[in-house]
């Protein structure tokens, strides 16, 4: 029997956790933690600890490193797991990155425990270049081969084909992943698969499109425009994989293009300084640096010409936590115009979370939200309260949001509503079986009722 499970991203878009069965054995596709409203629900949710058999799991294959997809990983060693972790060249090196952060945030303190495990799944990653396939198991009777294709989502992202056998019985599954939306800075654009039996996709903005790379850049520069204008400081909450990176390459590009334009007398966009406060953030950044060789025409040719979108001369780092402070303190009582991109991009925590503590209250300053907000988050709440001169609560003290708040839905690293339809209708041997996962209630209603307008059978909910 060939069988899928689903041990997360069921109720909403986070905790991604998927287990394709061939027979006897076993394979999870990504072990991602639950955040916001999920983090409370259910004992699944709230206890960490893999309450599922894994004894016939014979290997982890992670589409990304997003903290929703890998952070379970450290409590599935613990619970006994001995595979292999599958993944991209470039997951394989921001892998023990990210889980090093989560180590540290909700595992433990202790450096030496936290090197000891960094090392044991350091010791189990296999790296499985793009378009591949892999060998996961081959016995006489059930074989599992994988191959990664890219999914243009963040760097290393990847979409998995899976040519499972169990007897006679043969099929190929593919798991979406999370899945890019197109003319995403960066990266090339996701190609579908030529053929799947199953299909599972998120349908994280599966009821809703995203505004075209033309209109969110234009939307983006008159947001900066804003800061420029007043001297207030853009805040944006941001996820140190893939959209920090993006925001800087728009950025540099708006900069090199209106540099010496004047906003407001002496004011050019040569005054605009770019910080980015979060060492995370500031160490992806250097590693998406490193990994030019993973990036897309565009932007390898912007490098051929010289230009360095990712560290250019207004960019600001800052890592250490009295920096940091300071930082928040100055801004907060100067009229010099800022962006500031900080994490977490949710405002769940972070150093964000002392930005807008400080900031929310003045009208001068803009919260500009380019990524997904789960329910339950205080992200939600600024985006839903914000324009209502309400309030959110941070550390357990409510807060008046008077700066202005701003939405720009095409960075978010997720494909829009036409894109996973589009990716769907490429695959010239369709699904006779599609799953969507990875969304809030309503989106996957929506994407249901649209694939099922396309002629598309056998469309489920899990």
């Amino acid at each position: 029997m060939i069988d899928i499970q689903h041990h997360g991203a069921t109720t909403g878009v986070t905790g991604s956790c998927h287990e394709l069965n061939v027979g006897p054995a076993g394979v999870l596709i990504d072990c991602g933690l639950f955040q916001g409203e999920e983090a409370s629900k259910g004992a699944n949710a709230s206890n960490l600890t893999i309450d599922f058999p894994i004894d016939h799991i014979r290997a982890l294959i992670v589409t990304h490193v997003h903290i929703d997809h890998v952070g379970r990983i450290p409590y599935l060693l613990a619970a006994g797991f001995e595979g292999p972790i599958i993944c991209s060249e470039p997951s394989a090196i921001m892998l023990p990155e990210i889980l090093e952060d989560a180590l540290k945030i909700g595992f433990t303190r202790d450096r030496a425990l936290i090197e000891r495990v960094l090392g044991l799944i350091r010791s189990r990653i296999v790296a499985v270049p793009y378009g591949q396939w892999h060998t996961v198991f081959d016995a006489d009777s059930h074989a599992l081969r994988v191959r990664l294709q890219r999914a243009g989502h963040i760097l290393g992202s990847a979409y998995v084909e899976c040519e499972a056998r169990d007897g006679d019985n043969q099929e190929r599954i593919v798991f979406s992943g999370d899945l890019g939306a197109p003319h995403a800075p960066l990266l090339p654009e996701p190609q579908p698969p030529e053929k799947t039996d199953r299909l599972v996709i998120e349908s994280t903005y599966g009821d809703k499109d995203h505004e075209d790379r033309e209109t969110r850049r234009y939307r983006l520069k008159t947001v900066l425009e804003h800061a420029l204008e007043d001297g207030g400081t853009v805040l944006v909450p941001s996820f140190s994989i893939g959209r920090t990176q993006e925001l800087l390459y728009e950025i540099e590009s708006l900069i090199t293009e209106f540099g010496e334009s004047s906003i407001e007398g002496e004011l050019t966009w040569n005054n605009l300084e770019i910080v980015v406060d979060s060492p995370l953030a500031a160490e992806f950044t250097r590693i998406y640096d490193q990994l030019k060789p993973f990036w897309d025409e565009e932007a390898k040719d912007l490098v051929q010409q010289g230009r360095h979108p990712l560290s250019f001369d207004q960019l600001t780092v800052i890592n250490d936590h009295k920096d940091h402070l300071e930082a928040v303190e100055y801004l907060a009582k100067t009229h010099r115009p800022c962006v500031v991109l900080a994490g977490s991009g949710m405002c769940a925590g972070g150093r964000v979370v002392n930005y807008l503590k400080a900031m929310l209250g003045d009208k001068r300053n803009d919260v500009l939200f380019v990524g997904y907000q789960a329910a339950g988050t205080p992200g939600r709440d600024i985006l839903t309260y914000g324009p209502r001169s309400g309030w959110v609560e941070l550390d357990g003290e409510r807060y008046t949001i008077r700066a202005r708040v701003h939405q720009v839905g095409g960075y978010s690293a997720h494909a829009g509503q036409s894109d996973l339809v589009r990716f769907v209708e490429g695959i010239s041997q369709p699904p006779s079986e599609i799953r969507i996962v990875h969304g809030d209630r309503a989106a996957k209603l929506a994407l249901k009722n649209k694939f099922q307008g396309i002629g598309l059978m056998g469309i489920m909910i899990p």
